[in-house]
């Protein structure tokens, strides 16, 4: 797309120098929303333009969807709960709140934060429902918006 791409979770991984499991552990997920709340301001504050990829929780903690939606365009990318199942599932040991679930119970952990986080992450600007997003299907929908 011609334009910066920063992950949140790694640009906290590096200003804290560990991982967002040995973030959670020692600091806990209030410690670690706060950290994501201000690597969020800080990058828009720093760039002009370029791409955020976000966790799932950064939307739905001091409230950063409509922070987001002042700053530029959001988008949700929205594939279904098979689809998240599987791609969590290959990162599993990576994630804290999912490392030590089994897979009956990481579909039920998915169906659960989804239907709590729907009514914030429908305020994105562009919702995306497709399990296989493309750079040309991402590129569609922003010329849309």
């Amino acid at each position: 797309m011609g334009t910066s791409l920063f992950d949140l979770d790694e640009v906290i991984i590096e200003r804290e120098g560990m991982s967002v499991s040995d973030i959670f552990a020692a600091k806990g997920e209030d410690a670690f929303r706060q950290m994501e709340k201000e690597a969020l301001r800080e990058l828009v504050a720093e760039q002009d333009k370029f791409v955020i990829s976000c966790g799932g929780g950064t939307p739905c903690f001091h409230e950063n969807m409509p922070f987001m939606n002042e700053q530029g365009i959001t988008v949700w990318l929205n594939p279904t709960v098979e689809v998240m199942v599987e791609r969590l599932q290959r990162k599993r040991e990576k994630r804290p709140l999912l490392k030590d679930l089994s897979d009956e119970e990481l579909v039920a952990f998915v169906e659960k934060r989804l239907t709590a986080r729907t009514p914030v992450y429908e305020q994105a600007r562009i919702i995306i429902e497709n399990d296989e997003v493309s750079l040309e299907v991402f590129d569609k929908y922003l010329k849309d918006a």
